[in-house]
């Protein structure tokens, strides 16, 4: 069986195969500033009590603080909501991105089943844990009845080899991934990455990668659980019995097996207004921008600061572009002050917001007309960031970084040397 099938037999009870449809119990329940429209569905069909309370995680990480008196009301909404059913792992305004703030906090565990209000839960992969996105009608009826159904998808093997050559990352990866299968390529299928590229991946940079593999159309993606792993979770995991790693077996069945040399990668570009519309970026290099976003919970580690503080350390952001810097959650911006990348990130003439979603999630640093951004986010369609005439390119840090001293896009392998 695969690391799909195992895990969604292991949550419904039965011995389920790809293809068949279970009715699942997920460990976790994860709704962000979406909240409120779940607990709206509750509130219209009449139900008061919740399945399992401590199954709840609450995030409010888009538009925060709340920029208008409707979110400030939604918001109120979600903390009334988790006060009133004794949600303890609730997360405030202040914590950063969903995703990140639930692993961070040991939320995650290889082999659990996590479902929620955004697609990008596919990022529990990196844990080895099974998440997708489900919708808030979804959530409410799972927050009531504890279970929801679930079709158990086939499986696609990407084995991963090679080192990475300088200048070139993670999300490099993926949007040379995602050009080459295309934004339905893995439609409704789980994805394993293997290889020995694959095992000297940080936690941070598989985070990248399973985020990513939503823009390929997958269910769940997934990297076995392994040292570094259990080295992650080191003083995460409060409950020590609760760690139950869940590997494929070797004889697993797989749709097909996609072999990628990484050292043939070099760095990439998505290009306006499609993650799929990826090219090398000496294709794109000398492209006008505007604006310069660091953020997302593909790329606002502190791993992903680190990179772009390197680059940008001793110069000066061009006085023609806009930089803003959003780190992903509270625990990254006070480890990035703690260790000095902050500074050199403001010291560059970057703008620093609160941990969250940001830009990425249209909260600040909107685009007016004929304006162009290049993002560190996981989506440039269009209209993302504000002016549905504006376009949005994205990168990896590093390239990120290299164009912001350039302010044209740039290889960022010409800092590198």
């Amino acid at each position: 069986m695969t690391i799909a099938e195992k895990i969604l037999s292991a949550k419904s009870g039965s011995g389920s195969k790809a293809g068949e449809i279970v009715e699942a119990c997920p460990d976790l329940v994860m709704s962000h500033t979406a909240t409120w429209r779940s607990v709206s569905v509750m509130q219209r069909i009449g139900a008061t009590k919740l399945y399992d309370p401590g199954r709840l995680a609450i995030v409010l990480d888009h538009i925060s603080p709340a920029k208008t008196e409707k979110y400030a009301a939604d918001q109120q909404t979600s903390r009334n909501f988790a006060r009133n059913h004794g949600v303890t792992k609730f997360y405030d305004v202040d914590a950063g991105i969903a995703h990140l703030v639930l692993m961070e906090a040991g939320h995650v565990l290889p082999g659990d089943l996590i479902v929620g209000t955004d697609s990008h839960c596919t990022i529990y992969g990196s844990l080895g844990a099974l998440g997708t996105g489900i919708g808030y009608t979804e959530v409410a009826s799972v927050w009531i009845t504890g279970k929801l159904w679930l079709k158990v998808p086939e499986s696609i093997r990407i084995v991963l080899e090679g080192r990475f050559p300088a200048g070139v990352y993670s999300k490099d990866l993926m949007l040379y991934l995602i050009g080459k299968l295309g934004a339905d390529g893995c439609n409704y299928k789980s994805v394993e990455f293997y290889g020995g590229t694959a095992r000297d991946l940080s936690i941070s940079e598989r985070m990248t990668v399973t985020n990513l593999s939503m823009e390929m159309g997958v269910k769940c993606a997934f990297f076995p659980p392994d040292d570094k792993t259990v080295e992650y979770l080191q003083g995460r995991l409060q409950d020590q019995s609760r760690y139950h790693p869940v590997l494929a077996d070797p004889d697993a069945e797989y749709e097909q097996e996609l072999p990628v040399n990484v050292a043939q990668l070099e760095p990439m570009v998505a290009c306006p207004h499609e993650v799929e519309n990826t090219k090398p970026v000496g294709e794109v290099a000398g492209t006008h921008i505007d604006q310069l976003f660091l953020g997302s919970c593909a790329n606002a580690k502190y791993e992903d600061l680190v990179v772009a503080a390197q680059i940008l350390k001793g110069h000066r952001i061009h006085p023609g572009v806009r930089m803003i810097i959003t780190p992903g959650s509270k625990k990254i911006m006070l480890e990035a002050m703690n260790s000095g990348v902050l500074q050199t990130l403001m010291e560059s003439g970057g703008l620093v917001t609160n941990p969250g979603c940001g830009a990425c999630a249209g909260d600040g640093g909107m685009l007016a007309d004929g304006e162009v951004c290049l993002s560190t986010a996981n989506r440039n369609f269009i209209g993302r960031m504000g002016s549905s005439k504006s376009q949005i390119y994205l990168s990896s840090p590093a390239t990120l970084a290299a164009s912001a001293i350039k302010g044209v896009i740039a290889d960022p392998r010409e800092f590198l040397n």
